[in-house]
């Protein structure tokens, strides 16, 4: 039976951005970035989906129930038995789209966050409880087929995730890592856009043995220089998994990282790309860097999504 929360119910929800496998952590590690998007959600008794964007991809994405964060509320609430009659959905987005930074991710778990925050306003009337932060995980997860970045949106800071069984019936597990308070994040966002799923593509099914021992450890060593040891953050954050085979494919951001990290800052190509990562504890001069094709955002690691208000 399907509970229907009544009209009138509203949340406001700010998400942030995210960048997964900070070089060797290949689909199971991902960290939190202070760029925002803004999503509130009002239920109505008008049937159906009405939608505003402003901000990056509004002149691109769906205007209907098909928009990614529309059917992660649809999903949030059905997962609780619930649903709404009609749905009011203002977006302002400010997480630029294919460029590495976990824009899907982010919708997904800015509709989700939105669900439970309408289930929480709608407790006191009929009964609903908020989702959990590992149902967030999970069900943000399963949009995306990985949790590092969807994890990272909703526990914020850096991440660990897991992944147990395939396909439908995959269980998406994550943990957040306290970060050390000396680390920052810069994202050289590329002007080029990217897709995800054809950079997958150029991936190998296979690995030579001594190169995933090597990114295991750099994997591990990620954890320690994440968390209390800043210091190992060149060493922590090499890769020989993904970024090499797609280097051809995003040149201008293959050859920032090698630039980068010629100069001594720990520089990796975030998520799938074409946007560059650096974690460091020391500024980064602006002069110090030749990256026309890229813009410079010195960025916080955000603590995670907020609920601005529910009512």
């Amino acid at each position: 039976m399907t509970t229907i929360l009544p009209a009138g119910l509203r949340v406001a929800v700010r998400v942030p951005a995210s960048s997964a496998n900070l070089g060797p952590g290949f689909d199971c590690l991902g960290l939190a970035l202070g760029i925002y998007d803004d999503v509130t959600v009002t239920t109505v008794d008008e049937p159906g989906v009405r939608l505003t964007v402003t901000g990056e991809g509004a002149d691109s994405v769906p205007l209907d129930e098909t928009h990614l964060v529309a059917q992660a509320i649809t999903r949030g609430l059905a997962h609780a038995g619930a649903a709404a009659a009609g749905l009011q959905i203002d977006c302002v987005n400010a997480i630029p789209h294919s460029r590495g930074v976990g824009s899907s991710a982010s919708a997904a778990v800015s509709g989700l966050v939105a669900a439970s925050g309408l289930l929480g306003a709608a407790a006191e009337i009929i009964g609903t409880q908020a989702l959990s932060d590992d149902e967030l995980v999970q069900l943000s997860a399963e949009f995306e087929g990985h949790p590092d970045n969807a994890a990272a949106s909703v526990l914020g800071g850096a991440v660990v995730t897991w992944t147990d069984g395939e396909g439908e019936g995959a269980r998406y597990s994550a943990r957040r890592l306290q970060v050390d308070p000396r680390i920052r994040a810069t994202a050289f966002i590329a002007h080029a856009e990217s897709s995800t799923s054809q950079t997958r593509r150029l991936l190998p099914d296979e690995v030579p043995r001594c190169d995933a021992v090597f990114n295991l450890s750099r994997t591990a060593v990620a954890v320690l220089a994440l968390t209390r040891e800043p210091d190992l953050l060149l060493a922590a954050t090499e890769d020989r998994l993904h970024q090499g085979y797609r280097a051809d494919s995003m040149a201008p951001s293959a050859e920032l990282v090698a630039q980068l990290r010629a100069a001594g800052y720990a520089a990796t190509i975030s998520g799938a790309g074409p946007t560059v990562l650096v974690l460091h504890t020391a500024d980064i001069p602006a002069s110090a860097v030749d990256a026309p094709s890229f813009t410079m955002v010195e960025t916080a690691i955000s603590d995670g999504p907020t609920v601005v208000d529910a009512r």
